[in-house]
């Protein structure tokens, strides 16, 4: 497996050729065209609108309130560095529900989402879920998830 970061990583996010061999890569398909729009349920600290303005200088298409049922919110994740507050993971819970926010971004966006998330790689994945907006509309939704830990550590303080 090989593992970008840094640079690297922000230049194969910016050019979809290089990003389409990257995941081929890891075993990962990357699907549909730069342009096209997908919607990301964002939960943790990625609900924080400064995160994709200002942090990531992304321009979300539109933006709703959402979420995915049969999900639970947990910190059972190892922070950064080793022993730091813990990032926010989605965990199966068929009693929970998790809240955030839904934003509509192009493919291209999602691309350099993925590249500060550390997708593909060994930490979080993508995974398509069934989310609902506040007016209880069921929305195609991709979300990050890793395998966690059994214990919780401490929430980030972004969270």
């Amino acid at each position: 497996m090989i593992i970008l970061r840094g640079r690297a990583r922000r230049l194969v996010a910016r050019s979809w050729p290089l990003s389409w061999f990257y995941y081929r890569l890891h075993g990962v398909p990357l699907a549909g065209w730069p342009g096209e729009q997908v919607w990301y349920f964002a939960y943790g600290a990625n609900m924080h609108d400064r995160a994709f303005r200002e942090r990531r200088r992304m321009r979300p298409v539109e933006q709703r309130i959402g979420r995915i049922r049969g999900y639970r919110l947990r910190f059972n994740l190892e922070g950064r560095p080793r022993g730091r507050a813990a990032p926010a993971n989605l965990c199966p819970d068929a009693e929970a529900e998790v809240w955030g926010v839904l934003y509509k971004l192009t493919r291209r966006d999602l691309l350099r989402l993925d590249s500060t998330e550390g997708v593909p790689g060994r930490g979080y994945r993508r995974q398509w879920f069934v989310a609902e907006d506040s007016d209880g509309r069921p929305v195609s939704a991709v979300a990050y998830i890793a395998r966690g830990k059994e214990t919780d550590g401490t929430p980030s303080l972004r969270t």
